[in-house]
């Protein structure tokens, strides 16, 4: 049997065709779900002293003597967010997912997603949470624990929260 080149390029053209419809309609799919691609378990449900809405932290590296160095994961469902807090040696935040906000006191709001790298100078009050329509998830890392780890603060209002972007 003997296959013309006329006959093979039209299937690979179909075929090539149905595979690209086939990963834009996934894509699609995806993004209209927002939700988010877990890359950690996601915990149990942070308190409501230090956080409003649905955060779910988890430990990742516990400090000790030899790494001075706490991190873990925070996942934020819309609308959550953390407390105003500080950090006495600092933090960063690496953005692993979704969408949110973040904000240094006295600052403006920043938008932060997928691949942002945030540094938290150490003892400034910041915040950070997912929007409103989509979650957030975060790595964050806390170095030089001997200094101490975290401060919580007051819960940060709606008003605060939903000011301008």
């Amino acid at each position: 049997m003997k296959i013309s080149l006329k006959s093979v390029v039209p299937i690979i053209f179909a075929s090539i065709t149905i595979l690209s419809c086939s990963n834009q309609n996934q894509e699609k799919i995806n993004t209209d779900k927002k939700e988010l691609a877990e890359i950690f378990p996601k915990g149990e449900k942070g308190s409501s002293e230090t956080f409003t809405g649905n955060a779910y932290p988890t430990a990742l590296v516990n400090s000790d003597s030899i790494y001075n160095t706490v991190v873990g994961n925070v996942y934020f469902e819309p609308g959550a967010r953390s407390n105003w807090h500080s950090h006495p040696a600092g933090q960063i935040l690496i953005v692993t997912d979704g969408i949110g906000y973040h904000q240094i006191e006295g600052k403006p709001i920043e938008i932060i997603k997928k691949g942002s790298v945030v540094k938290c100078p150490p003892n400034v009050r910041h915040w950070h949470g997912a929007s409103a329509d989509v979650g957030l998830q975060q790595l964050y890392i806390v170095p030089n624990t001997e200094k101490g780890i975290v401060n919580w603060n007051e819960a940060v209002t709606d008003e605060v929260y939903k000011s301008p972007k």
